[in-house]
């Protein structure tokens, strides 16, 4: 009987504590910011234009291969509106074969992938969680906005931008010597005067 009794009580006990875990897919639990979702590539809303130059060292490093690829040459460049040379044609992730590693993260020299919150992408066909670059640039929109996500070194001047910063302190390079020029001027004593 006391047994039974102890029995209850854990029962009890075990009724009263709140609730651990959540019915999920109808509850869901705030997803920590260091998470690890799918990859998404990022977006530079400076020039408009995708981070990724599409240099491949991530395709090259994916363990899983389940990345491809393509570059070509950037139009921006050309016209002097950014400093990459090349920019990705096309990107395409077979997520079904993500292994989240984060490798693709760590290679990146430009901060152009990172692990997204993106993790609910069951699907049923075998190809259906294939995404190309419209998609991933989407995910990496959203992602970029949730943890309000800084690149990690600033980038380059554009061509049109060095330009432009070559002017401008040419401009004060001479307006700081003709200010000096005019000082000197008006420092000097007047010929004249000391005649008298």
């Amino acid at each position: 009987m006391l047994s039974g009794l102890k029995g209850l009580g854990v029962t009890l006990r075990g009724a009263l504590r709140p609730k651990v875990t959540t019915e999920y897919p109808k509850e869901h639990l705030p997803i920590d910011e260091r998470f690890m979702g799918f990859p998404a590539l990022t977006w530079d809303s400076n020039r408009v234009e995708p981070y990724c130059t599409g240099c491949m060292v991530c395709v090259r490093y994916c363990p899983t291969q389940c990345m491809s690829a393509q570059m070509k040459d950037n139009d921006k460049f050309v016209e002097g509106d950014s400093h990459r040379k090349k920019i990705i044609e096309s990107f395409e992730i077979n997520l079904s074969r993500c292994i989240l590693c984060g490798i693709c993260v760590d290679v990146c020299n430009f901060d152009a992938i990172e692990m997204s919150h993106e993790h609910e992408r069951s699907e049923r066909l075998r190809n259906a969680n294939r995404v190309d670059l419209p998609e991933l640039l989407e995910m990496g929109k959203k992602y970029q906005a949730e943890v309000r996500w800084k690149q990690s070194k600033p980038s380059p001047a554009s061509p049109n931008e060095k330009a432009e910063i070559k002017a401008v302190s040419e401009a004060k390079k001479a307006s700081e010597a003709d200010s000096e020029a005019t000082n000197k001027q008006s420092e000097a004593p007047d010929s004249g005067e000391d005649a008298a």
